[in-house]
């Protein structure tokens, strides 16, 4: 089965053979891509029951946690790679989730839907409802998602965290990833979602 746009994107900045951390891997369809072709040492932590077990029947290394609680335990510099899909704006505390991204990888990998998006905006602006859009499909009662961002918003976080830029891709309605300056206005109004790859001032770089 193919892997959705997003996690391609994600897929190709992966180097081969390299230890990756996907936090909230959901039923491990990246997971498991990486280890079949990057023949990466993959291990996964995801907060729901089912999709652990999921992963386990793919025979993947996964267990059960939760990204706000429970990134504490790992050591520092452990994983070449920390990958967050979609999953950030569903977190209590982003700020705290990155900051331990960045000290547990040496490179993080994060993508996350764009609230800026145009279209986002004229729903707020013509309905005056919270909007729901192709990746923002839940009702405000019952979304997962507590701490949207715009891609701005985002980039505003990653300079408090103390993460250099290293890469950003922008997400198109299409299904397609265009690269993008990260500071540019553009993107954060046509984006449908971003994906980055930062590194910490302290880590050594295998990518």
């Amino acid at each position: 089965m193919a892997l959705r746009p997003d996690l391609a994107a994600i897929a190709a900045m992966i180097p081969e053979g390299t230890s990756v951390l996907d936090v909230g891997c959901g039923d491990g369809a990246l997971l498991e891509h990486l280890v079949r072709t990057k023949h990466v040492d993959g291990r996964g932590l995801e907060l729901s029951q089912q999709n652990v077990n999921a992963c386990v029947t793919r025979g993947l290394s996964v267990i059960q946690g939760d990204a706000d609680t429970d990134l504490g335990e790992y050591p520092s510099q452990v994983f070449d790679v920390v990958i967050l899909s979609q999953t950030i704006q569903a977190t209590w505390d982003p700020k705290s989730v990155l900051d331990h991204l960045l000290r547990i990888g040496r490179h993080v990998v994060i993508s996350f839907p764009n609230f800026g998006h145009w279209r986002v905006r004229l729903s707020l602006l013509a309905r005056g409802r919270m909007p729901q859009t192709k990746t923002l499909s839940n009702e405000w009662y019952d979304t997962p998602n507590i701490h949207l961002c715009t891609i701005a918003d985002f980039v505003g976080l990653a300079n408090v965290c103390g993460a250099n830029i290293e890469q950003a891709l922008a997400l198109t309605p299409e299904g397609t990833t265009r690269a993008m300056r990260a500071d540019a206005w553009i993107p954060n109004l046509m984006a449908e979602g971003a994906i980055f790859l930062l590194t910490s001032d302290t880590a050594g770089s295998v990518i």
